[in-house]
């Protein structure tokens, strides 16, 4: 069983950084995928960034693509998203979510069947 643990959000001002983070455990096989996804209060949940752990890639939504960075710790199965120049309307509940397969794309989070409880990102002055 997949469990994944959130850490990282908070409160940052417009330009700000934060680092989130997502502890996975449990896989038993390589070919795993690992999705960040946001959802702000009256909005549908959307897909951020997405790293494809069998060849390494990462896939970035158009609103976030230059400014936010997916990237694994080898030693451990944690998956971070650096997060730069962030603005208000970043802010939302980030989850991380999991599953077996090895997308080439940014994947719905329909798709994901493992999911972390979430962390709250607020960006204002």
């Amino acid at each position: 069983q997949v469990q994944l643990v959130e850490s990282g959000g908070g409160l940052v001002q417009p330009g700000g950084s934060l680092r989130l983070s997502c502890a996975a455990s449990g896989f038993t096989y390589d070919d795993w995928a690992i999705g960040w996804f946001r959802q702000a209060p009256g909005k549908k949940r959307e897909g951020v960034a997405s790293f494809t752990n069998s060849d390494g890639s990462t896939y970035y939504s158009g609103s976030v693509k230059g400014r936010f960075t997916v990237s694994r710790d080898n030693a451990e199965t944690t998956v971070y998203l650096q997060m730069n120049n962030l603005a208000p309307e970043d802010t939302a509940i980030y989850y991380c979510a999991a599953d077996r397969f090895s997308p080439n794309y940014l994947p719905s989070w329909r798709i994901f069947g493992s999911w972390g409880q979430g962390t709250q990102v607020t960006v204002s002055s």
